[in-house]
């Protein structure tokens, strides 16, 4: 029996006033960070300018609220003055102006994979949380009571979830997570008020539907699925057009039983977000072979190309290439590598890489690059509209991928072994895919995401355990602090009372930093 264990330990706040309306996610956000990534186009970027690249040198430690033992990978929300930050199996409402905890909620999970949380959706004062044994629950932003919860998926099949809910009119947008074969991904709608289905994409189409043919038909020898839909989307409120980013394909290295481009995984979709039909795909890795998912955030902005005025949608994918395309029709424009990839022979026709066969995993080994951790992963990018540069944190890392003598361990049907990773924050000219600045952040893997201000400043961390600020025309460093460990989230900003915030999660901790408050 799946037990739920409420802590609503409530400290009266006069704060707890006021939450979001689908209506204020459509503004342009300035002092607050309402959803995932701060708005609906997923760009990263704030017009808070308070903290800038003259004085970003003198920024100091304002507040640290501390979770736990449990790694957080989410991104807080704010609004009415209180953050909202979760780890799997957990909330916690937070005073915004000084840490203290104001409620906490707990979730136990019936098992599941606990591998993090991205965060909470909001709508009016009502909370969507999802949980590692696939549900999602709604919660009470005042006081953190549950008032409902609805399985998304069945755990037993290996399902799990992480995404933060992403709020649209009246859809609560939410996924699942796994690497389990024979399993498809989807997304929901969600009613806000009962978390009754509305509708449901897979993105595996279903035989006879369009994208079909690029599966073999399921059979006792051959199994198949994946697709996952593992991160928060973005949304064009003027076309009316959900974009999200799609898992690889199950068995994961093993392809020979899967043959064809796999549809929709890998992909970018378009969706319209009141009845789940899809509008437009793109795939930046057909038929993918090396765990190269392409969920990293599509980024949508406005901006010339080529002379002309555009509605654009980009994406720094796993596979090593940035992609833009015009968002209305999902056409590609650009298709460039922004790291050193082995992979492919060329580009097609639509701006699809072609797979080099010679890359694929084989028993003795196939050296690749990047390994299947991916030229970039989770970690979120972000667009400045100021420089007009798109900034990834990227990973140049090489892995040898083996295939087994069945093709069916683990379900992946092989494994791969990383040799070496370095990595750098990279700004890719959007209109190009040229590389315009390179900033390193050292050996290993980065796991830090990316923000970028009105004040010219670009927040992330390195691999030595620094938070840092950098110059966002540049690369320079502007700022620096060791903090003892590594973010695996993204850094978001926001002002209260005049002052503004910048706000990292930190191993189990969040750490505040402000300019030094006036005298």
């Amino acid at each position: 029996m799946r037990r739920f264990l409420p802590l609503a330990l409530l400290a009266a706040s006069p704060m707890l006033a006021g939450g979001l309306l689908p209506e204020d996610l459509l503004k342009a956000p300035t002092t607050t960070w309402p959803t995932y990534s701060g708005d609906y186009s997923g760009r990263r970027f704030s017009s808070l300018n308070q903290i800038n690249s003259s004085n970003v040198g003198s920024l100091a430690l304002a507040w640290v609220f501390r979770a736990g033992s449990v790694p957080i990978k989410s991104t807080p929300l704010l609004a009415g003055g209180i953050l909202y930050v979760t780890v799997p199996d957990n909330v916690w409402a937070v005073d915004a102006r000084t840490g203290r905890r104001v409620w906490h909620y707990s979730y136990l999970s019936d098992g599941g994979d606990h591998i993090g949380n991205r965060g909470v959706g909001m709508y009016g004062d009502w909370l969507y949380f999802e949980t590692p044994d696939a549900h999602l629950v709604c919660l009470n932003a005042r006081d953190g009571t549950e008032r409902w919860k609805v399985q998304l998926a069945d755990v037993k099949l290996g399902y799990f979830a992480t995404m933060a809910p992403l709020i649209v009119g009246n859809h609560v947008i939410v996924g699942v997570s796994g690497d389990v074969t024979d399993v498809p991904g989807f997304l929901d709608s969600r009613d806000p008020e009962t978390g009754k289905l509305q509708w449901r994409w897979y993105t595996e189409p279903k035989p006879g539907e369009p994208g079909s043919e690029t599966w073999p038909a399921h059979s006792d020898a051959i199994t198949h699925g994946g697709g996952m839909t593992w991160m928060t989307g973005t949304y064009d409120p003027e076309l009316k057009l959900l974009f999200w980013g799609i898992g690889n394909p199950n068995p994961v290295l093993a392809g020979a039983g899967r043959p064809g481009d796999n549809l929709y995984t890998c992909s970018i979709v378009a969706l319209n977000p009141d009845t789940g039909k899809l509008v437009w795909h793109f795939q930046p890795s057909p038929h993918d072979v090396h765990d190269w998912d392409a969920v990293q955030t599509p980024i949508v902005f406005d901006a010339d190309f080529k002379g002309a005025p555009r509605k654009l949608i980009a994406q720094a994918s796993r596979n090593g290439f940035f992609f833009l395309l015009d968002r209305a029709t999902g056409k590609n424009l650009v298709t460039a590598p922004f790291i050193e990839t082995n992979w492919s022979t060329g580009i097609d026709s639509t701006g699809r890489p072609i797979r080099n066969p010679a890359k694929d995993a084989t028993p003795d080994g196939a050296l690749v690059s990047p390994g299947s951790d991916g030229a970039t992963n989770w970690l979120s990018p972000s667009f400045n509209p100021q420089t007009g540069l798109f900034y990834v944190s990227a990973r140049r890392l090489w892995s040898i991928f083996y295939l087994t003598a069945d093709g069916k361990a683990e379900g992946w049907g092989g494994r791969d072994h990383n040799l070496w990773a370095e990595s750098d924050v990279r700004a890719i000219d959007y209109q190009t895919g040229g590389i315009r600045w390179t900033h390193p952040i050292g050996r290993g893997q980065g796991t830090t995401g990316i923000l970028t201000t009105a004040g010219g400043v670009l927040f992330t961390g390195d691999t030595s355990n620094h938070l840092l600020a950098l110059d966002a025309a540049t690369g320079t460093t502007l700022w620096h602090t060791n903090v003892g460990s590594g973010s695996e989230s993204s850094p978001m900003t926001y002002q209260l009372d005049g002052r503004q915030y910048v706000l990292y999660g930190v191993h189990d901790m969040m750490f505040a930093f402000a300019l030094p408050a006036a005298p």
